[in-house]
């Protein structure tokens, strides 16, 4: 992880990031602000327009620090100034999704409706085009809520293996199995 380390994050215009001196980063853009605690060895720096995590020993647990708080660092300024967007399928017969503001109403082959509340943070919107399947998109400044969010609507139908019914990642390859054979 060291060599993750090493590289610098270049701090794109309009992104702010400060460091408490309790080693709390906080980083403000135009999709956000998000904030990280950071461990007392770990040091951030500003310097010319990139910003820099530097370790004080090369011990293992400072190594594998150094890379972590790199890129959780990367990924938050990513995230408030580009945002993260994750985007779901649903496939089956009858699987029906909509959205009334960060309510979200699925139907899932179940013989009742799922109501899930997506956080204030992340955005969601519905399509649902006639003769194509429905599609969730999540959208917002912090990639592990977005992520921990997708993660729990697909834990709602995962994707089964054979038919490939269930809430899937738009793109994902699922690993199908052959059906029962008839015997004779």
């Amino acid at each position: 992880m060291s060599r993750i380390g090493k590289a610098p994050i270049a701090l794109p215009a309009g992104v702010e990031l400060q460091v408490s001196p309790s080693n709390e980063i906080t980083v403000k853009g135009p999709k956000g602000t998000l904030t990280q605690n950071v461990d007392a060895d770990i040091t951030v720096k500003v310097e010319d327009g990139n910003i820099l995590v530097t370790r004080p020993t090369d011990q293992k647990r400072h190594k594998a620090l150094h890379g972590l708080y790199r890129s959780l660092i990367n990924n938050m300024v990513f995230g408030v100034s580009q945002g993260y967007k994750k985007r779901q399928e649903l496939v089956g017969v009858g699987y029906k999704a909509t959205n009334d503001g960060n309510i979200l109403d699925l139907t899932l082959g179940y013989s009742h409706h799922i109501y899930f509340e997506v956080p204030k943070e992340i955005s969601v919107k519905t399509e649902q085009d006639k003769g194509k399947n429905p599609i969730i998109t999540l959208e917002g400044a912090d990639k592990q809520l977005i992520g921990q969010v997708a993660a729990k609507i697909r834990s709602l139908r995962a994707p089964e293996p054979y038919k490939g019914k269930g809430i899937k990642f738009e793109g994902e390859l699922l690993r199908r199995k052959a059906g029962k054979t008839a015997s004779k």
